[in-house]
Order: structure tokens, then sequence, then C-alpha cells
């Protein structure tokens, strides 16, 4: 029997593995294709995520109302600035004009709104930055020009000491249908302080006063914030500015017709007693406090332009002070004779003291009266069988209880 013939390793057929090669080579290539298959699933999740992160991170967005490059925005309304995906870390809103549009921000700092509204006919320039942005978004708008103005005439001058009569007398150009926006944008304030308060008497005249007359060597602030307030339908106030005046030693003077005389207090001490003359029987002098706001050292007097036709004309009447606007004074009388003076009511309703021709003779009752006298001192005429005089006739509101004076008020 023939022996079994053995292949040596070398004589293995090629191609041909042995069940242990087999195995083992299974047993590395499986590990190495996991591996490989393990890393490769790790950076795809990876990037993928980074791209998800990068995409939720948006950028901060600010938008400006009134808009970018806007022309002729609104002024009625208030500056706002919006952040869309942040919040807002400043924000900075100046005008043209030199103002600055104070804001603040909503709770979450998200919103700034402007407290007040921007100036009309003004460019404004926005800054604002997000939190975590250096970069600021700067916009510009204007505002558009009003239609129509209205601005407020006032009594006394700015800087001018007056006495202790004077109101705060404002006279607008236009006739006002909103007086509480109006007086609400006016404020007048005295130092030492006391309670001023405004009162209408028309729809263009506003007033100021204290419950009594102003203490002697008053500062007084008028604050006119009326730009931009809509006095009426579509008219709008241009002024924004403070005046200031003062009141000077305290003068009141006392008609008495029954007596025929004057006296004059200043400081609470009697200066000088006058003779007088005063309205006729036919032609009675306002009776009631009135305060001197016009001052002439001569003016012309036509009895035309009070309504009396051709009683008189004079070209140069002497010292003479206006007390209401329908046409009473007191004034130098040089062509009626000295006895009248003190004896009897002879004028046209005018309050009439002794005068000379020219205005120049220190020596007479006219001249004197008219030389201590200022604008805004009082004259209180009683007995003249006239009723007491409109408090609007003139600056002469003192005519009004304090009661009926605060009534007047739109506030």
């Amino acid at each position: 029997m023939g022996v079994p013939h053995i292949s040596k390793p070398s004589e293995q057929q090629p191609g041909r593995w042995s069940r242990r090669g087999v195995l083992a080579v299974l047993g590395v290539v499986p590990a190495a294709v996991l591996t490989g298959c393990g890393g490769s699933a790790d950076a795809s999740e990876g990037a993928k995520s980074a791209a998800s992160a990068q995409a939720s991170a948006k950028q901060p967005t600010i938008t400006v109302t009134p808009a970018d490059g806007t022309e002729k925005a609104d002024f009625t309304s208030p500056v706002e600035i919006t952040v869309a995906d942040g919040t807002l870390a400043s924000v900075k809103v100046t005008g043209d004009d030199g103002s600055a549009l104070k804001g603040s921000f909503d709770e979450a700092r998200t919103k700034w709104t402007s407290d007040g509204h921007p100036h009309s006919g003004t460019e404004y320039t926005v800054t604002a930055t997000a939190a975590g942005v250096s970069a600021a978004t700067t916009t510009t708008f204007t505002t558009k020009s009003p239609g129509e103005t209205f601005v407020g005439y006032f009594t006394p001058e700015a800087g001018s000491t007056s006495g202790v009569g004077m109101p705060v007398s404002i006279d607008f150009t236009h006739a006002v249908a909103d007086k509480a926006a109006v007086q609400k944008a006016i404020t007048v304030t005295a130092e030492p302080a006391v309670d001023v308060v405004g009162h209408w008497f028309s729809d263009t005249r506003l007033d100021f006063r204290p419950k009594t007359y102003w203490a002697a060597g008053t500062t007084i602030t008028l604050s006119l914030r009326l730009k931009d307030v809509e006095g009426a339908d579509g008219v709008y106030g241009t002024q924004s500015k403070d005046v200031t005046f003062h009141i000077g030693r305290e003068q009141i003077s006392t008609v008495d017709l029954a007596t025929k005389r004057m006296t004059v207090v200043r400081d609470g001490e009697t200066v000088a007693t006058y003779p007088v003359s005063g309205g006729d029987p036919d032609h009675t002098t306002w009776s009631g406090i009135m305060v001197i706001s016009e001052r002439f050292e001569q003016t012309r007097m036509e009895s035309s332009t009070v309504g009396l036709g051709d009683e008189y004309d004079i070209p140069d009447v002497p010292h003479a002070q206006r007390l209401t606007t329908s046409g009473t004074f007191v004034h130098g009388n040089y062509w009626a004779s000295t006895s009248v003076f003190g004896k009897e009511n002879t004028s046209h309703g005018c309050i009439g003291l002794h005068d000379a021709k020219g205005a120049s003779d220190s020596s007479v009752a006219g001249y004197q009266f008219y030389e201590s006298s200022k604008l805004g001192d009082v004259v209180i005429v009683q007995n003249s069988g006239e009723k007491t005089v409109e408090a609007s006739n003139g600056l002469n509101g003192w005519n009004l209880s304090w009661a009926d004076w605060k009534a007047g008020s739109a506030l």
C-alpha cells in the first residue's frame, strides 16, 4: 500500500487559505473597518452642529423710525429705535439745531422711545448700537416744517423793571383753540416763590399774576415752550425761550374823585399828595384797580379815537400814562385853569394833574408824578361815579377775585 503524499507549504495551491488564516484575516479587517467608519460619522455630526449653531446666532438688526433718509418726517410723534435678535446698548439722537432728544428703553432693552417729539424743520442723526456689536447703526431723517405758525408777544419787555402791579401778559398772533396745550407750554415762576396762575381773557390773550401784587424786588421768569405746540388745527408755535423780568419798589397811588386828591404811597410810606381833576358827570372815570401800561412824555390825544367825535384834539399832552385800552390816562394838563385841580371834575374821563406846556417844568404836579412812576405801577380810582373797569380793559386783572382769576385758567 502506498504512503499518502503530503504537500509542503510551498506546494499549496495559490488562492487557497487555511481556516486559521481566514479567521486571522477576518479578525483584523472588521476592526479596521469599524474604526474607520466610527471616525467619519463623528466628524460629519460635528460639522452639522457647528453649521446649525452658526445659523442660529443671527446678528442683531436695528430699525429706526422715521426711516433713514426720510425728508419730511412727522414732528408730532416720538422717535423709536427697535432691535431684533439682540438688545440695545446705546442710543443717541441729535439735531442740527444743537438739540438732543432724550428717551428711555423698555424693560427688555429691545426698544427705545424719545420722551418728546422732534423739532420741526430739523435734520436728526440717530446713532444706535446693539449689545456685543462694535459697529454702530447710523441713520438720518429731516422733519417737515409746519404750514402755519403763531407766536406770543409778551409784556413786560425782557430785562425790564416794573411796578408791583405788572402782570405777565401774552398776546398770540393766531386764535388759540387748544388753550390747555398752549398754557401747559408756558410757565411763570417768581423769586421769592409765589403761586402764579394764568387767565384767558380771549382766544388770543393769556395773562399771569399771583394772588396779590408782586413783592418788591421779585424776579420773574417766563418760560415759553411753544415750539411745535398745536394751538389750533394745523397751526403750531415757534418759540422756545426764557425771559426774565424784575419788580422794583412798590408804588400804589389812590385817586379819590370825591375829594379830588391823589395820594402816592411808596413802600408803605406816603410820599406825595396831588390835587387832580377827574371825569365830569357826562364822562365819568372808570373806578377800580388800574395798572400803568404805557408812558409818553408827550402825546397827541384826539376825541375821535375814543368815540367822542371832534370834541378835542390836543397835539402835545404832557406826561401821559395809560391806564386802560379804551383810552383812560393819568396825564398832565396845561390848558385848564389851576383852580380846577382839587376842586372840579371836568375831564372826558382821564385823571388830570396841573402841568406846563412842553413837559419840561419840574415844579408842577404832572411832571413830578410822571418822574416818580413806572410801568406796572398801580393806580386805584375811588368815588368816580362809574362802575369798576373790566379786567381785560388794560392790564387790570387785579379787579378779579382770586377765585374768579383761577376760573379763567385752562389747566
